[in-house]
C-alpha cells in the first residue's frame, strides 16, 4: 500500500509551498489508493508557534485534503504523530547506531563550535564540525560521562557513491562527507534533529514514497546514508522544484500574500487556488496553459502522474489565479447544490453590510447576479461594493411628476416580452422615448431612480441586464403602484 505524509513544523502558517507540497503527496496517495498522513515535526521547540497545528490542518481541510492519518482526531496504528511526543522512540532507536558505531556522543562546547566558524570564516572556508569527537578514547569518553557534561548524538557520514533516484529529477550524485561535518542527530537537550527524527518516523509509519521541496534534495542523501547504517529498506524519494513569483524571486515565508490564510480571507476559492498550483508546478499529461481550465478534485486524483512534474522552478502568475476563481465560480452556479451554498453565502453578506436597509434577497435574483458576475468580477465580496448597492437595496419611493403613470406602465409591458440582453434593452428604451415622445436623458433618470434609487452607477441598459428581468420588472411595478398614490403635479390624492 502506498503511504505518504506531509510534515510541517508549527513553527508557522501554511503558505503556498507547503500546500503545493501536501496537494502532490494527497494526489498520488489517492491516484495510488494509497493513505495520506500528517505528522506534525515539533521537535524545536524553541521555535513552536501556538495554534500553528490546528491552523494547517483547517487550512488542509479548506483545500479539500483529507486526513487519513494524524493527531488528535485523526489517529491511526503508527502514532503518535506529533514528534515531540515520540522522544523515546528516538532515543531506543539511536542506541542502535551508537552499538554499531554509526554514531558517537560528541562533547564539544558551543564555545569551541564557534571558534571553528569563526576559523573557516577567516579562511573563506565553508563552515563544518571537524569530527574531533568521533576519534575520542572510550575511557575519555567514560570519564566525560561520569563527570555528567553535556554531550549531544552525532552521525557518521561516509562517502556516498550510490545515486540518489529521484522520481522527478532523475539520478542525483552528491558526497555530503566533502562538504559537511558529521551532522547532529540528538541535540543535548535530547530532542532528536529534523534529519534523524525523519528517517525513524518514516520508516516506522511505513512510508513508501516521500514528497518534499527540492532544497531538501542534498539532506536526502544523508538520510540514505541512515537507512544503510540501520539496514532499512529506504522509501522512494521525488523533489518537488522551487516555486517563484512572476519576476523570478524566489517566493518567501515573509510574504504576506503567500499564506493559505490569505487567499481565504480575499475570497479565493479553495479549488481555485488548486488549480493554480498545480497550472505552475505541473503533474499531468498534455497539460495545456495557454486557456486556464478548471478541475476538480476528482479529476486531479485521476489524471495526475507524479513523472510529469516539472522538475524547473515553477513561476506563478497572480492573473492565472483570478481567472481560476471567475472558471471556479461559474462551474459552482451549475449545481444546484453548491448554487445554493453560495446564495447563502451572498445572503450573509449582503445582511452583514446593509443590515438597516429594505433588500431584494430572493434566490433567483441572486443567482441571476452571480452568473452576471462570473463573467466580470473575481470575488464574491465584489459585489457588496458601494457601486453595486442596487442590486441588493430596494429604491425608496419614486415621487416625480417627470414621466406619466401610463407610461411607466407601458414601458413595463414592453419590457415583458423583451430580450434582456444590455444591446437590445439599449434599442428598445430609445425606441420606447421616441415613440412616447420622451426626452431619452429624462427616461434613462426616472429608470435609473426607480431601479436603483441612485443618481449614477452603470448604465441604465447593464443595470436592468444585471437585475434580471424579474427583478427589474417587479422595482418598475413598485414604482407605478407607489405613484397611482399621488396626482400629477405631485401631490397627494385626496383619499378623505
Amino acid at each position: 500500500e502506498v503511504r505518504v505524509r506531509f510534515a510541517p513544523s508549527p513553527t508557522g502558517y501554511l503558505h503556498l509551498g507547503g500546500l503545493r507540497t501536501a496537494l502532490y503527496n494527497y494526489l498520488y496517495a489517492r491516484n495510488k489508493k494509497g493513505k495520506f498522513l500528517l505528522r506534525i515535526e515539533d521537535t524545536d521547540q524553541t521555535r513552536f508557534l501556538a495554534g500553528a497545528t490546528e491552523s494547517i490542518i483547517e487550512d488542509l481541510q479548506w483545500a479539500g485534503i483529507a486526513i487519513d492519518e494524524g493527531p488528535g482526531q485523526f489517529g491511526g496504528p503508527y502514532g503518535p504523530y506529533r514528534q515531540s511526543e515520540r522522544t523515546q522512540i528516538y532515543m531506543e532507536n539511536v542506541q542502535t547506531l551508537l552499538k554499531n558505531g554509526s554514531a558517537y556522543r560528541c562533547f564539544c562546547t558551543e564555545k569551541r563550535l564557534e571558534l571553528l566558524r569563526k576559523d573557516a570564516a577567516r579562511t573563506r572556508q565553508v563552515p563544518k564540525y571537524d569530527n574531533k569527537c568521533r576519534y575520542l578514547e572510550k575511557e575519555k569518553m567514560h570519564e566525560l560521562l561520569d563527570k555528567g557534561i553535556p554531550y549531544c548524538v552525532r552521525f557518521k557520514l561516509t562517502d556516498y557513491e550510490e545515486a540518489l533516484h529521484d522520481l522527478i529529477y532523475g539520478d542525483v550524485y552528491h558526497n555530503v562527507s566533502n562538504s559537511e561535518g558529521d551532522p547532529i542527530i540528538i541535540k543535548t537537550d535530547q530532542f532528536p534533529t529534523y534529519h534523524f527524527a525523519n528517517v525513524v518516523d518514516d520508516h516506522l509509519m511505513a512510508i513508501t514514497h516521500v514528497f518534499r521541496g527540492v532544497e531538501w534534495q542534498i539532506s536526502t542523501i544523508k538520510h540514505l546514508l541512515m537507512y544503510k547504517a540501520f539496514g532499512w529498506e529506504p522509501p522512494n524519494f521525488g523533489h518537488l522544484p522551487l516555486l517563484i513569483n512572476a519576476d523570478g524571486t524566489k517566493l518567501s515565508k515573509r510574504q504576506d500574500d503567500i499564506g493559505i490564510r490569505h487567499f481565504r480571507d480575499r475570497g479565493y476559492f479553495p479549488m481555485a487556488v488548486l488549480n493554480y498550483v498545480i497550472s505552475a508546478g505541473g503533474g499531468f499529461r498534455h497539460q495545456q496553459y495557454a486557456k486556464p481550465t478548471i478541475h476538480n478534485m476528482k479529476e486531479l486524483v485521476e489524471k495526475f502522474d507524479i513523472v510529469s512534474v516539472n522538475s524547473h522552478p515553477s513561476r506563478l502568475n497572480p492573473d492565472v489565479l483570478n481567472e481560476f476563481n471567475r472558471l471556479e465560480l461559474r462551474e459552482l452556479l451549475q449545481n444546484d447544490l453548491t448554487a445554493d451554498v453560495l446564495i447563502k453565502q451572498i445572503q450573509k453578506l449582503v445582511r452583514q453590510t446593509y443590515p438597516e436597509e429594505d433588500l431584494d434577497l430572493n434566490s433567483s435574483h441572486i443567482k441571476n447576479v452571480l452568473q452576471w458576475s462570473s463573467q466580470r468580477l473575481t470575488f464574491l465580496q465584489d459585489l457588496i461594493s458601494p457601486q453595486l448597492s442596487f442590486l441588493w437595496i430596494k429604491p425608496s419611493a419614486l415621487h416625480s411628476s417627470e414621466l406619466k403613470k401610463d407610461q411607466l406602465m407601458a414601458l413595463r409591458n414592453t419590457l415583458k416580452s423583451a430580450d434582456f440582453t444590455k444591446e437590445n434593452l439599449k434599442k428598445l428604451l430609445k425606441d420606447f422615448a421616441k415613440q412616447e415622445n420622451v426626452k431619452f436623458s429624462l427616461l434613462m433618470k426616472v429608470l435609473r431612480t426607480s431601479l436603483s434609487g441612485l443618481k449614477e452607477g452603470p448604465g441604465v441598459a447593464e443595470m436592468m441586464n444585471i437585475l434580471g428581468k424579474q427583478v427589474t420588472l417587479q422595482r418598475l411595478e413598485d414604482s407605478v403602484q407607489e405613484k397611482s398614490t399621488w396626482n400629477e403635479p405631485g401631490q397627494l390624492k385626496d383619499t378623505a
